[in-house]
């Protein structure tokens, strides 16, 4: 309470006279500081407050205050000075021309007994925030432009004084870092640089100084980051030579184990780099200084230690290197071929810095690792995989070339023993690349895959490496099965190693998608170990393995599948069925959860109707496939198997929301998959859907039927139980509508998008005597209202599938010709301010639907529903909502257009029509 009193206090009429007393020497510094803050408040934002005869006194006393406090508390003084830089950027240039001019003399002239060191500090700290305050000020856009200006002219009084300072022997550290702070302030306005030159260079001067050195950083960065600063090439050139000149203090840095001037200069080095690549590639009298520049930022690349532990800074040159390749791939072929000459071997280098880079440390230095550091030092690897990819553009194919000698040099060289880390660092490299860029046709693959058995895998990390990599080669075995049993027999081992889960069960995954046709002769042992780690695995790697086992399972012939099936899931259906029998418990839940989600992931992949459709598009050899085979589908017979078991188990857990999400996900999962091979169990399953909803309604079960009606409502012979499904959840939501739907968004959100689908595939289902159209109008209504954004947007793609039905569906017809006002009440109160901003667009696509079909009508509802004052919003005037609803009505081609008038009229209805606010939005 106190908080909200004194926030109040800074912006009332009364702070123009109790923030001076605030500020009396007698005060404690808070006291002081919350009397500047508040006049600062009152300055910045109701300027509009202050006479123009009173700008004058305003500014005397500021620049008195500042005078006594320059000695005082050194908070007060910025408060101070960021009120008097925002008075003078709302009267610059007009009421204070020379603002800044005038403030360098105040402080210069002696006065008020405060010594000059103190002085001159006052003024730094003031000219300091002055630009800040200009960047954060709520200007508005022409006033912006004027004052940017206005400053920018006032620099001629800046620069010199900061010069001076700079170059004097006697000035103190202190005023030495206010000026390089100061300097770094004003190059943000876009100071020339051509200007700011000779600062520049002083703050060269400033790095040997540790006390300076990182604000000289700062400063020397921000003046080259600067996007207009590429127009000054010559200055540009200049800075090149300056900044090869600290490499000599950059290895002193490195010798010493000094990670705080590393990272600095080698900030200053990438921004000069990354910023002006192009500029300086252009400067061909000076490629070798620039070639210097390139390769004093190589050094920073592969400085040495390991990150982020040892040092931090060679992630920040990883940009530098896509910049420059971005801009010599930029120029035309002929200029492109002579830098090709000289920076491709750059780039090779660059493969090997960054190989030895990613390199991990030895095993007794990565266990003292804190888990912190070994997660920064895997995002730090991945961002080395992402730049390797890119550099492959290039150096195409004779990368990979370069990297298979050095593996098969390491691999083959019986003399020297290879650290393991070596071996690790070239496959990485390997996967980096094969991963995203196609490799099929590289000649080397053949060779690398031979080599790949040779590798001695005595460690966790190098066989999660050797994991991905034949993951990262699952399509190229797809075209060459023949290799594959060189390397499946080490995915199989290493499924059996709890430590290598992940990469392995992701890698048996890939091959058994890429290549599914080839895998029947491996199929039983790969069941074999398969069901093993099933037991020991995590729960998201039994998962994905229950999926590989899909792909693999739905390329072998029909009763090959079954029988495999019968031995996978046997064991899951006898624990299922002895937790069906026990009294629930939390962790008889979890077991029941994990088995359904292992059936739904192995129903996902399990797709044999896709033997026919790959060979099509000749992704499969023709061979390869058989016509599909009579009788019902093996996902099928399971299901049908374990259908009374699954209706066990609802009926026991059917108040548990995850368990019935569970259940829905098998179902819905395998109609997904099998489509209408899924037509042996619609009766059942729809029956069971019914009486599970009817028990107790959840938003899974919906979105089940959703699913059913998509696929199986448009067939004659599965018409009759979808509709009966279909009504008795309806009618079931219904009465959760009578009895207060509130508690339920997510029913509400996945009945709306049900009747949107049926609307959709079978408008016929809208013609039934059992349906109330009328009541299922009125709920679309009412879910219009939801504050649940996705709801709101369920509700009008519902509105917008039933609009165009009035013609052809005369129960539709009927219950928007009684009710269709109300549609256009609810719909103006949402954009009248009742629902967020975000949902505007959907609301538009109503008003154009009801304009297209329901024209006459519109033009009268509108009238009416606009009639009321106030409605839908006080701060609209009637004719501003004649101009709204003559807009909409002249709309019925322009979907976009009515999305611009219901933007625009938002905006009047809530106030925030012309605003910053608005136009962030």
């Amino acid at each position: 309470m106190a908080q909200k009193w004194l926030m109040q206090a800074q912006v009332s009429p009364q702070a123009w006279q109790f923030c001076w007393a605030l500020l009396n020497p007698d005060k404690v510094p808070e006291i002081q500081y919350f009397g500047a803050s508040a006049l600062h408040t009152k300055i910045s934002r109701y300027w509009s407050d202050i006479p123009t005869d009173q700008y004058e006194s305003l500014k005397t006393q500021l620049f008195s205050q500042i005078a006594c406090f320059s000695s005082g508390s050194k908070m007060v003084l910025t408060r101070l000075c960021v009120a008097l830089a925002s008075l003078a950027l709302n009267t610059m240039p007009e009421a204070w021309p020379g603002a800044v001019a005038e403030m360098v003399r105040v402080f210069q002239e002696e006065g008020g007994g405060v010594d000059g060191r103190a002085r001159c500090l006052a003024l730094l700290e003031l000219l300091t925030v002055l630009p800040e305050e200009f960047q954060t000020s709520r200007l508005p856009q022409y006033r912006k432009g004027q004052v940017r200006g206005a400053l920018g002219r006032e620099w001629g009084s800046v620069c010199p004084l900061l010069q001076q300072l700079l170059r004097r022997t006697d000035s103190p550290g202190a005023v030495k870092a206010r000026v390089l702070r100061c300097l770094s302030s004003w190059v943000l306005l876009d100071v020339p640089l051509s200007e700011s030159e000779g600062l520049v260079h002083d703050c060269f001067s400033a790095l040997p100084d540790p006390e300076l050195f990182d604000t000289a950083v700062e400063a020397i960065v921000n003046a080259i980051s600067q996007p207009d600063s590429q127009r000054y090439v010559n200055t540009l050139l200049k800075l090149v030579p300056q900044v090869l000149a600290l490499q000599e203090q950059l290895r002193e840095a490195v010798q010493n184990g000094d990670m705080e001037t590393c990272h600095g200069i080698c900030r200053i080095a990438v921004t000069l780099g990354e910023n002006h690549s192009r500029t300086l590639l252009e400067q061909v009298d000076h490629w070798q200084s620039f070639l210097a520049l390139v390769n004093m930022i190589m050094f920073c690349t592969g400085i040495p230690g390991h990150y982020p532990v040892n040092e931090t800074t060679s992630s920040l040159t990883l940009t530098f290197w896509y910049t420059l390749q971005d801009e010599i791939m930029s120029f035309e072929s002929d200029k492109q071929a002579v830098y090709l000459q000289v920076y491709r071997p750059v780039y090779f280098q660059l493969v090997d810095v960054l190989l030895h880079k990613a390199q991990f440390p030895s095993d007794q230095e990565y266990a003292s690792w804190s888990s912190d550091e070994k997660e920064q030092f895997r995002i730090y690897r991945v961002d080395i995989s992402d730049t390797l990819m890119y550099v492959y553009e290039m150096l195409g194919a004779e990368l990979l070339s370069n990297l298979y000698d050095k593996l098969g040099r390491l691999l083959t060289n019986a003399e020297q023993p290879t650290s393991w880390q070596h071996t690790e660092a070239l496959l990485y490299g390997f996967q980096s690349i094969a991963e995203t860029i196609d490799v099929n046709y590289s000649d080397v693959i053949p060779g690398l895959i031979g080599l790949i058995p040779r590798i001695n895998i005595n460690n966790v990390q190098l066989a999660d490496t050797v994991m991905f990599t034949i993951g990262a080669l699952a399509e190229w075995l797809a075209d060459h099965p023949v290799m594959l049993s060189s390397v499946l027999p080490l995915v199989l081992q290493a499924l059996g190693n709890p430590d290598l889960s992940v990469s392995s069960v992701s890698t048996l995954k890939k091959i058994c998608r890429e290549c599914k046709y080839d895998l029947p002769p491996y199929a039983t042992n790969i069941v074999a170990v398969s069901q093993v780690c099933v037991s020991t695995s995590s729960t998201s790697q039994c998962m994905w393995l229950m999926q590989a086992l899909g792909f693999l399972l739905s390329a072998l012939p029909v009763e090959d599948i079954l029988r495999n099936l019968h031995s996978l899931i046997t064991p899951y259906i006898q624990q299922l069925e002895k937790l069906a029998d026990e009294t629930p418990n939390p962790s008889n839940k979890l077991a029941i959860i994990h088995i359904l989600g292992l059936l739904s992931n192995l129903f996902t992949t399990l797709d044999i109707s896709k033997q026919d459709d790959e060979s099509a598009d000749g992704s499969a050899p023709p061979v390869k496939t058989a016509p599909p085979p009579p009788g019902p589908n093996p996902v099928v017979v399971v299901l049908q198997q374990v259908f009374a078991l699954i209706q066990t188990v609802l009926s026991k857990w059917l108040n548990d929301s995850q368990v019935v999400e569970a259940v829905c996900a098998i179902f819905e999962k395998s109609v997904k998959t099998l489509l209408h091979e899924f037509a042996p169990m619609v009766s059942q399953l729809s029956e069971m859907l019914g009486q599970m909803y009817s028990t107790i309604p959840q938003a899974s079960a919906l979105d089940l039927t959703r699913q059913m009606v998509h696929i199986f409502a448009s067939e004659t012979d599965h018409f009759p139980p979808i509709k009966a499904l279909f009504e008795l959840v309806t009618s079931v939501t219904l009465s959760i509508f009578q009895q207060g739907p509130r508690d339920h968004p997510d029913i509400v959100d996945s009945f709306m998008q049900l009747q949107a689908q049926a609307l959709k595939r079978k408008p016929d289902l809208f013609l039934s005597e059992s349906l109330d159209v009328k009541a299922v109008f009125h709920c679309g209504v009412l879910s219009l209202k939801f504050p649940e954004a996705p709801t709101v947007k369920s509700t009008c793609l519902f509105f917008t599938e039933l609009l165009p039905h009035c013609s052809d569906v005369p129960p539709l017809a009927r219950v928007v010709q009684e009710d269709g006002k109300l549609l256009v009440q609810a719909v103006l109160e949402g954009i009248g301010g009742g629902a967020s901003r975000s949902l505007m667009d959907q609301f538009a696509e109503v008003l154009f639907c009801l304009n297209k079909h329901c024209f006459s009508l519109l033009a009268v509802w509108l009238k009416e529903a606009l009639q009321p004052p106030g409605f839908p919003s006080t701060r609209v005037t009637v004719e501003q909502k004649d101009n709204f609803s003559q807009q909409i009505l002249r709309e019925r081609v322009n979907k976009r257009r009515v999305k611009d008038i219901v933007k625009e009229f938002t905006l009047l209805c809530r106030g925030l029509h012309g605003t910053e606010y608005a136009a962030e939005y």
